[in-house]
């Protein structure tokens, strides 16, 4: 078994793709668009399946805003250098919630953004990347 994609429900398809492709560094991979069923789809990454998992955005007509819920906590992307990674993020437009510094407890350095429908981004220093 493998991760395929994450699906995350969004209320601007094109406000998403823009978000994650232009702050977040990710590509477009590819779209579709389901006018019978009344939704359209956007799948971004860093590269596509079966090498690296996707993230999935799903827009349903006429469906603007969604309740987060409490059972969703955030995506996880590693990145070389989180302060570095911020400061671009910044300058991109996104907003970080929490400023990077190490875990608490550790010396992993993390960071949060939050994305345009609310969903938390934890970036974490990997020297790999």
């Amino acid at each position: 078994m493998r991760m395929l994609h994450t699906m995350l429900r969004v209320g601007n398809l094109q406000r998403a793709i823009d978000f994650y492709t232009q702050v977040l560094g990710m590509q477009l991979l590819r779209t579709t668009d389901r006018p019978d069923q009344k939704y359209s789809l956007a799948f971004v990454g860093y590269g596509g399946n079966p090498d690296q998992a996707e993230i999935e955005l799903t827009y349903n007509y006429g469906v603007e805003q969604y309740e987060m819920g409490t059972a969703f906590g955030h995506i996880a992307l590693g990145v070389p250098d989180v302060y570095a990674a911020c400061d671009k993020i910044r300058a991109a437009g996104g907003q970080i919630t929490r400023e990077p510094g190490p875990v608490k407890g550790g010396n992993t350095v993390i960071a949060f953004v939050v994305d345009p429908d609310g969903y938390k981004i934890e970036l974490i220093e990997r020297k790999e990347g």
